[in-house]
């Protein structure tokens, strides 16, 4: 274990890292900028634990009534060796295909250890790009591997990856409802940015192995319940868009072990349990070390990040809490109060502040003729 694993571990405390999924680094990728994000997806830190912890646990998240439907769901459009899907394949991708094989690389001979699984995803979708099956074959739960703040995580994999003729089709099964043809754009656009991490990882493996990464679509197929039914119906994303973001963000996120150096060693996020699994970190402390490493709230991290509430309140006065583009548009106005006494002139920009002084003057001055 590197110095870097140490100190994420030590970060952590003693207990089992979660792990990383589209979700997570699509959220990162959205923020690069947050420090306190990247460094506790990094250390596999329960971000919702803590924050419960500090009085600012997050008001959502998926209901145990939503878990077993989305379990339902999925669990219908694979069963019968994914007769379901392969109905659904056969309308999206407009293909000619009679059967296909499933294979579940989840069990990799009863050995959980991800470097394993990792191996064994490799080894099959490897063999699978150099031997093209003209009946195609279903790979369910590949784990694959992105690198990530310069540090290569696992992804646990909640994708099918369908190889047919030589190219192979990400498919993502979404417990969302399409209703009359239409689904709710924020989730449908979720979907896309999670299913490009897929597509990015699953590249990435196959151009390792010396294999052309375009044989990997760049076209995804979504799966949701139709209606208010449990009966299946199938899209195809393009996900090109979605694709040039997270490269460039991947490529331009800050190292984790850049970021690790200006964390003091004593800082630590460990809950200390109790017996029964109870947290008795005092709270003071535990605020103490996350207001160490620095976050960059925006409104948009209350939908995508467990620590949202308690940065928001922490950002309270800042223009960063006003949203990215007022931020953008502000500069090197921190926070409202100077941007409110910039605007009415009580205050004399800096040279860096010019510019934004004279679009406050003349926001305040519309403001002013629209109220008249």
């Amino acid at each position: 274990m590197n110095s870097t694993e140490e100190r994420l571990a030590e970060l952590r405390g003693p207990v089992p890292p979660l792990p990383h999924n589209a979700r997570t680094i699509a959220a990162l990728t959205t923020n690069p900028g947050c420090a306190r994000r990247a460094v506790m997806d990094a250390a596999g830190v329960d971000k919702r634990a803590i924050a419960a912890r500090v009085g600012y646990a997050p008001p959502y998240g998926q209901s145990p009534f939503a878990i077993t439907r989305t379990r339902a769901f999925t669990a219908q459009v694979k069963a019968n060796g994914c007769a379901e899907l392969l109905r659904l394949l056969r309308q999206t991708l407009q293909l000619d295909i009679k059967e296909v094989a499933y294979q579940d690389l989840e069990d990799a001979a009863g050995n959980e250890s991800q470097e394993v699984r990792h191996k064994l995803a490799r080894q099959v979708l490897g063999a699978a790009a150099e031997q093209v099956n003209e009946a195609g074959t279903l790979f369910d739960h590949p784990l694959l591997r992105l690198p990530v703040g310069g540090r290569q995580v696992f992804l646990e994999p909640d994708l099918i990856a369908f190889q047919y003729q030589g190219i192979f089709h990400v498919i993502e099964i979404k417990s969302f409802a399409v209703i009359d043809g239409q689904a709710d754009g924020g989730k449908v656009a979720s979907a896309a940015v999670q299913s490009a991490v897929y597509v990015v990882a699953l590249r990435r493996l196959l151009d390792e192995l010396g294999h052309d990464p375009a044989i990997v679509s760049d076209r995804v197929v979504l799966v949701c319940p139709e209606n208010f039914s449990n009966h299946a119906v199938a899209t195809r994303l393009d996900v090109r868009r979605q694709l040039t973001v997270l490269r460039r963000q991947l490529q331009h996120m800050t190292r984790i072990d850049e970021r690790l150096t200006h964390i003091d060693d004593d800082v630590t996020f460990d809950l200390a349990p109790d017996r029964d699994g109870r947290p008795t970190r005092a709270v003071g402390e535990l605020c103490d070390a996350i207001e160490h490493i620095p976050a960059r709230y925006s409104p948009e991290c209350l939908s995508t990040c467990e620590m949202s509430y308690f940065c928001r309140n922490e950002a309270r006065g800042s223009t960063h809490a006003l949203g990215k583009s007022v931020a953008e548009e502000l500069g090197s106005v921190a926070t409202v109060e100077t941007a409110l006494l910039l605007a009415a002139g009580a205050l004399e920009p800096s040279p860096e502040q010019q510019e934004a002084a004279t679009v406050l003057r003349a926001a305040l001055r519309l403001r002013e003729e629209c109220l008249a």
